[in-house]
């Protein structure tokens, strides 16, 4: 029997350790060939090596890139190491990432810059580098890595959730920019015990938080009836959806009380029945105008 990925070409990056190296072998196990990319100077290359040598004990075909996702021109090499290989480039995962957690009051703002460097500029550059051979070959599977802390806040990671929260907004973009291609783009936030995570999360709740649990995911998000747009939250085996929506709202005009009608009738914005989830951001426009044409 085919396997739902078979041949298809799959680049993770980060994928030396942790939550990469799970998303790789996921990959490799439904039938991809997986460039591994993580950064040498990381325990001098052992991880990535050592994940494509597992993968190729299982039976599948992996190769190895050692690359800083924050330098452009090493995101070049890796995809053009992927065409070289196999001819195409069907799957990227943008996985790589780092933690500097501290409140923002302490915060040094190099290491705010640095996380954005690496989780979102670290997504761009690996994205910008596939992107044009996506759009030829007319297929692509791209998964940005958001997380809760983006979604909804997290004490002490402002730099992070700025960061997670900036690659919705560039999923969403993409997205549409790519759908006429068949390139479709979603986000992944997972909830995964990692050497990333281990001094966020208390002990006993990591024996539950496996990165295997989080890695099958990645199917619903990189196969050929993938959606696109969608935000898939995984941890610990269970699996939801995070929509940004809109309430209905109210609608003051120009009445010349607006400010204090609208202090005054903040519950009814707030109220959160019949929330709206806007195609795009024209539409939330298109919606704000319909309301006004029809006083």
């Amino acid at each position: 029997m085919q396997k739902p990925l078979q041949d298809k070409v799959a680049i993770v990056t980060g994928a030396g350790g942790g939550l990469g190296r799970s998303h790789a072998l996921e990959l490799a196990r439904h039938g991809a060939r997986v460039i591994i990319n993580d950064l040498a100077a990381r325990d001098d290359g052992a991880g990535a090596q050592a994940v494509a040598d597992e993968v190729a004990r299982r039976g599948g075909e992996a190769a190895v890139h050692f690359g800083d996702v924050t330098v452009l021109a090493e995101m070049q090499v890796m995809a053009e190491l992927a065409m070289a290989r196999w001819g195409r480039i069907d799957i990227l995962v943008n996985n790589a990432g780092i933690l500097r957690d501290r409140t923002f009051a302490k915060m040094p703002l190099d290491d705010f810059q640095r996380v954005l460097d690496v989780h979102v500029m670290g997504a761009v550059n690996a994205t910008k580098a596939v992107w044009a051979q996506m759009l030829a070959q007319r297929y692509g599977r791209i998964v940005m890595t958001t997380s809760s802390s983006g979604l909804y806040g997290n004490f002490g990671q402002s730099n992070y959730g700025a960061a997670k929260m900036a690659l919705v907004g560039l999923m969403q973009t993409l997205a549409l920019e790519g759908a006429k291609y068949g390139v479709h783009v979603n986000c992944l936030a997972p909830t995964a015990a990692t050497a990333m995570t281990e001094g966020v999360l208390p002990p006993q709740s990591l024996a539950h938080l496996g990165a295997e649990r989080v890695s099958p995911a990645l199917l619903a998000l990189v196969g050929d009836q993938a959606p696109s747009r969608m935000i898939l939250l995984a941890g610990a085996g269970g699996f939801e959806c995070a929509n940004i929506t809109m309430t209905r709202g109210i609608y003051l005009g120009d009445a010349a009380d607006s400010a204090e009608q609208l202090c005054a009738r903040l519950d009814e914005v707030m109220a959160r029945a019949g929330e709206i989830v806007p195609a795009s951001g024209r539409e939330q426009c298109q919606l704000e105008i319909a309301k006004a044409t029809a006083e």
